[in-house]
């Protein structure tokens, strides 16, 4: 398929690979002690996350994930154009979002708009673009915590996707950052 942008995958994620429980839970990646979660963010402030949002266009995520961020107090994508795929969702049920029913129509979407940088988000968000060969660059941060079994953006792939190292970083508390290139 083919794209006028690039998308860009910012995940955080478990020590063994998982970016949520099984039933959606995100209290170990968000929490304190008492969630089971890492004690802090160990000095990693955001760990980058307003930078590197700062530096995309565009957001896409799934319904799951914008159901776990339409209620923040706070809308966290201020300022940016934010696509969500669902089936389900009314459109206009959210003046923040632009509501597409299929992954084809929102890349169609993404590309008519002129969006140079889109920021993917979302597990199976996340994999259709990777299958898909729309993703340029990855960037992981797992969180020191295992929490067994759970939600993975990496399912089947067609192929290996060969990914290039950029830079890993670590923080204080024992979080560790890297971010890939994809061939």
């Amino acid at each position: 398929m083919d794209a006028s942008f690039s998308a860009a995958i910012y995940l955080g994620m478990s020590v063994d690979g998982f970016i949520a429980r099984l039933d959606g839970d995100l209290s170990w990646l968000t929490g304190g002690d008492e969630a089971g979660g890492p004690p802090d963010d160990g000095g990693g402030g955001d760990f980058g996350f307003a930078e590197f949002v700062s530096g995309v266009d565009a957001l896409v995520m799934g319904r799951s994930t914008y159901d776990v961020i339409a209620p923040m107090a706070e809308w966290p994508y201020q300022g940016k154009p934010v696509h969500v795929l669902s089936t389900t969702l009314p459109e206009g049920a959210d003046t923040r979002i632009t509501v597409h029913r299929s992954f084809e129509e929102a890349v169609a979407a993404l590309s008519a708009a002129g969006y140079r940088k889109v920021y993917v988000d979302g597990g199976r968000t996340a994999h259709s673009f990777l299958a898909a060969g729309l993703v340029s660059e990855l960037t992981l941060t797992r969180v020191p915590v295992l929490i067994g079994t759970g939600l993975t953006p990496f399912g089947p792939l067609a192929g290996d996707i060969r990914l290039a190292h950029r830079r890993t970083e670590s923080f204080a508390g024992g979080a560790v950052q890297s971010t890939y290139d994809v061939r």
